[in-house]
């Protein structure tokens, strides 16, 4: 019996340093690594949405158990201003799950005072080194802005700002008419989107400058369920250089609080 003893005890000790170790590593893994630049959470994002769009999600951070890890605070990988269509929800399409994205939802990915200041409490409060205008195909608010399509209540301003890029769109691209423009007008779209972050947002501005911050533009394409990477505003350059040497007026409006 003490023979036994002895056997049990020389086989169990290395088997709990083995543990000890094993759990001081994945300590060190969990909260010792640098936090990922911008590029690697584009690469992480692009694989999720792979999985996504070929059927293999894997369905990531879900449960009691990332609800629990989640209460102390939330630490995503980026923030992403996209559009509010029920068949476009990027925690889905990139494969990701609770606490892992920043998301702003709104018709048309449009981005104005509202969706400027949720974005800047992502890249900064949150510190997301990646933010993401997210468009899609087939997007009823930018297909409304095309067509000139009769809409009500509140929406009208929201397209006010996505017909500018319609504008843009159509001066590119004069040859293409009706809903043979809307494609090109969903990119104009997203890069109209881009321009108005970095035109409104001093705090986007200076964390961009500073290397702190992405700006990246994308579209996802509903049929196939994959998200096309646009990169960087092709003006960003010329947009931070001259506001930073003229930032935008504030304009008063008379008779309004």
């Amino acid at each position: 019996m003490n023979k036994n003893k002895i056997h049990t005890h020389t086989f169990s000790l290395p088997l709990m340093l083995a543990i000890v170790v094993l759990l001081f590593s994945l300590f060190f893994i969990a909260f010792g690594q640098e936090p990922p630049s911008s590029d690697e959470v584009i690469a992480m994002l692009a694989k999720g949405n792979e999985r996504f769009a070929t059927d293999h999600p894997s369905y990531p951070h879900e449960g009691a158990a990332r609800r629990s890890e989640v209460l102390s605070g939330q630490h995503p990988l980026a923030t992403i201003i996209s559009c509010s269509d029920s068949r476009v929800p990027p925690e889905i399409l990139f494969d990701e799950g609770l606490g892992d994205l920043f998301i702003v939802r709104v018709i048309g990915n449009v981005s104005r005072g509202d969706e400027a200041g949720s974005a800047e409490y992502g890249v900064e409060h949150l510190g997301t080194p990646l933010l993401v205008v997210l468009g899609h195909t087939g997007c009823g608010a930018v297909t409304a802005a095309v067509t000139h399509a009769k809409v009500h209540g509140h929406v009208p301003p929201l397209l006010t700002h996505i017909k500018h890029a319609v504008l843009t769109a159509s001066r590119e691209h004069p040859e293409l008419k009706g809903m043979d423009l809307v494609p090109e007008a969903v990119r104009a779209n997203v890069f109209h989107s881009m321009e108005g972050l970095l035109i409104r947002s001093e705090i986007i501005r200076n964390r961009v400058y500073s290397g702190k911050l992405k700006v990246v533009g994308a579209i996802y394409d509903m049929k196939s369920g994959r998200v096309e990477w646009l990169g960087s505003h092709p003006r960003q350059d010329h947009i931070l250089t001259h506001h930073a040497a003229h930032p935008p007026r504030r304009v008063a409006h008379r008779g309004k609080v």
